[in-house]
């Protein structure tokens, strides 16, 4: 029996099982079917962005006390005042219960705005004082794996992130592009057996908002990964320009070559793995740290210029 649900938003993912976005909306929906039903609990709640245009459909399905939130719409809970910076992001909630709450947080981009006000919200359905939300989130420096900063002692910024579908690139590589002040490098790939129309989408967003991109494997698992790159270079190649780009299927190899590129103040993104220590492979998984191999590259490259 659910207390309090949260709706985040709705994005291409997962079509290789739910074959349609409509299809995977309404499995999201059964979510909020559920936190209306009834049971022992009183008070239930349906956290929801309406900034998302799905958050309609998940509000139709909540017969329980609504909470919304939002950056452009009015809502009930809303932020204003955003600014997001390299390591971090101010901004302003408003809700009818504290009024107005200012935030300095340590994690940065637009997307945690969202995030941080989907917690609030289930924060404020299960009646947590305010001071006890600020207190907890102004405390909260990163989540392992999303947007995660790899210092090796390099003069040039490394960061690495789960994102694997094109809204996850988009926003990542947006809010990189917010702090670079040289190029950004991109390193990412598209996992086998998985939805496969996202794979042009992917590559064709890393070609637009990268200066350099780098596509590798992420984890093929039955697939051939080169047949996995030739679909990712198919939207590479539509917007890709006069811009440097590599095809590298190990994974490795192409983690290194990014950080041998890389100069002064230019930023690698590493997308796709995030918090994972593994690789799946067609016929083994193997032990694969993105941020390993990120240090080990690092090491490398300073034990050279030694």
């Amino acid at each position: 029996e659910f207390d309090t649900a949260v709706f985040t938003n709705l994005t291409q993912d997962h079509l290789d099982y739910h074959k349609t976005l409509e299809n995977y909306m309404l499995a999201k929906a059964k979510l909020f079917d559920h936190v209306s039903e009834k049971g022992c609990k009183q008070g239930k709640t349906a956290v929801v962005n309406i900034d998302d245009a799905a958050g309609a459909t998940m509000l139709a399905h909540a017969e329980c006390q609504h909470l919304t939130y939002a950056i452009e719409k009015e809502a009930d809970l809303r932020a204003t005042d955003i600014l997001v910076h390299a390591n971090g992001a101010e901004f302003v909630l408003h809700h009818e219960s504290f009024g107005e709450m200012k935030l300095s947080l340590h994690i940065t981009g637009i997307f945690n705005v969202y995030n941080v006000m989907s917690a609030v919200g289930a924060a404020l359905s299960e009646h947590i004082d305010a001071s006890v939300i600020k207190e907890a989130l102004e405390a909260f420096t990163a989540v392992p794996g999303r947007f995660e900063l790899v210092k090796a002692g390099q003069d040039f910024s490394i960061i690495v992130d789960y994102a694997h579908t094109p809204d996850g690139v988009e926003n990542v590589l947006k809010t990189a592009r917010k702090i670079a002040k040289k190029r950004i490098i991109a390193v990412f790939g598209c996992g086998g057996d998985r939805d496969r129309t996202k794979r042009p989408i992917m590559g064709r967003l890393a070609a637009e908002l990268a200066d350099v991109v780098i596509a590798t494997s992420d984890n093929p698992r039955t697939e051939d990964p080169a047949f996995i790159l030739s679909q990712v270079e198919e939207g590479v190649e539509e917007a890709i320009g006069t811009k440097h780009h590599e095809l590298i299927v190990d994974r490795r190899q192409a983690i290194y070559r990014a950080v041998e590129m890389a100069e002064k103040d230019d930023i690698v993104v590493i997308l796709g793995k995030g918090h994972e220590n593994y690789q799946i492979l067609k016929d083994k998984t193997i032990h694969f740290d993105d941020k390993e191999e990120a240090r080990a590259a690092v090491a490398a490259k300073l034990a050279e210029k030694n």
